[in-house]
């Protein structure tokens, strides 16, 4: 017998994930729900369609895919689990830390419930590689690190404008794809205690970022430096880790509309005796993308056997979603204009 899977929320996002649960042998979409008719017209008489997520709830269903607005995402969580479903939700959980802390108080009633957010970039294979790398300690400690990640504008052809307006979104660039290289700093360098910010919207002026600076440090002393933005005319997707003994270097990912070209992975070997600053290095090309399914089958094998879930887990995700607003509340200006919510508290 098959998992019965809902989708709430069919635009982009949903679809993608529809694809790769249609490739899952223990799953079967049954119902999916959005606000736009006209996204949900090619399904087949197998797949329910509703309007809304009330109506989607009251399938029998097992499973729920949460693709929803960052305004009703939470509530859409809290909604599933409280109807006995498992719930994957994409990133990010909420408009900010509030919303996720209300998901994780319903999720303490349901221990045998899994909840996992969607944070993709892990599980691409040259950050997994990265990891693989750093815990294996053959280029020694982490010492810093540097992210950029930016593209030109936070609406393109596939957005629609609710990623531009505060009350829905809750954040801008850096909320909606800087959390990404937030996760992924956390992921491989650990956790960040102190933070030093600078947010803006002086270019598109919307009442969310276009662009945000930060540097932070780590209790083990590892530097990290982000800059999140939406003013990157060629796209870019970037990230240096140095070590002890020799540096990873991450540069492009892999992504459906492929602007932010190849996804490498270059292997640094650190050579104190030659000062030329040309060092021994190995460059790892991929060309396919299996995260999309990965985190799927991660996600569907937790529940099939009954294991917790370690990737993007709601404690994960409240880190990550804490230091995104560390970041917004470090800028006093910033925080003091949109009244910026201490995650500290």
């Amino acid at each position: 017998m098959k998992l019965k899977v809902g989708i709430a929320g069919f635009g982009v996002v949903g679809k993608r994930r529809k694809e790769y649960l249609d490739l899952h042998p223990k799953v079967e979409v049954v119902a999916v729900c959005d606000q736009n008719n006209k996204s949900m017209e090619h399904l087949g008489s197998n797949v329910k369609c509703f309007s809304n997520i009330t109506e989607l709830l009251a399938q029998p269903l097992d499973i729920l895919f949460v693709c929803l607005t960052n305004d009703v995402a939470a509530q859409g969580c809290i909604d599933a689990l409280n109807q006995g479903l498992h719930v994957f939700c994409e990133k990010p959980p909420g408009r900010n830390v509030s919303d996720i802390l209300k998901v994780r108080s319903v999720e303490e009633n349901y221990p045998n419930l899994k909840l996992m957010y969607g944070f993709n970039h892990r599980f691409h294979d040259s950050v997994q590689e990265a990891l693989e790398i750093i815990k294996s300690g053959e280029l020694g400690n982490v010492l810093n690190a540097k992210g950029v990640y930016g593209k030109a504008k936070m609406t393109t052809f596939d957005q629609s404008d609710w990623r531009t307006n505060r009350s829905i979104a809750g954040g801008g660039i850096l909320l909606d794809q800087g959390i990404h290289m937030v996760d992924l700093l956390r992921y491989l360098c650990g956790e960040f205690t102190e933070v030093k910010s600078f947010i803006s919207n002086d270019f598109w002026g919307f009442d969310v970022e276009d662009n945000a600076y930060a540097l932070l440090r780590a209790n083990n002393g590892i530097i990290g430096m982000l800059h999140s933005s939406a003013t990157q005319w060629r796209h870019r997707f970037n990230l240096d880790i140095n070590l002890e003994r020799g540096s990873l270097i991450l540069g492009g990912i892999l992504s459906g509309t492929k602007s932010y070209g190849a996804e490498t992975l270059t292997k640094v070997f650190a050579d104190p005796d030659n000062d030329s600053g040309d060092p021994k290095q190995i460059l790892i090309n991929y060309n396919n993308d299996p995260s999309w399914k990965k985190e799927i089958d991660t996600f569907i094998d937790c529940i099939v056997k009954d294991k917790p879930i370690l990737e993007g887990n709601s404690e994960d995700s409240l880190k990550t979603m804490k230091l995104v607003y560390t970041i917004y509340h470090g800028d006093e200006q910033w925080r003091d204009k949109y009244n910026i919510e201490d995650p500290s508290h």
